[in-house]
């Protein structure tokens, strides 16, 4: 089961999260990704607060990934560790 709840954080950085009925009691994991992060086409919050500017080779792979998220290249997926790595070796 996944629930997503989509909050403002406050200044103060404290929440009050109300968990639906239907969540059984128990330990649960819960994960915040902030919004401004899942923005494909901006500029990174994290490197903004710290006036880092990525190499070329980083910011294309970035530029890669962002395509892949988009769609516009298609995603690479493997059966196992062994077959990626052959993958990752070859020089295509």
């Amino acid at each position: 089961m996944s629930v997503t709840q989509t909050v403002e954080i406050p200044v103060n950085h404290r929440l009050i999260i109300d968990i639906p009925p239907e969540v059984p009691a128990g330990r649960a994991i819960i994960s915040f990704t902030p919004a401004n992060s899942l923005d494909l086409e901006g500029e990174c919050p994290i490197c903004a607060a710290h006036n880092y500017m990525p190499n070329a080779e980083t910011i294309a792979a970035i530029e890669e990934g962002r395509a892949i998220m988009r769609g516009g290249i298609p995603s690479k997926l493997y059966n196992s560790l062994d077959e990626m790595l052959v993958d990752l070796d070859s020089d295509d």
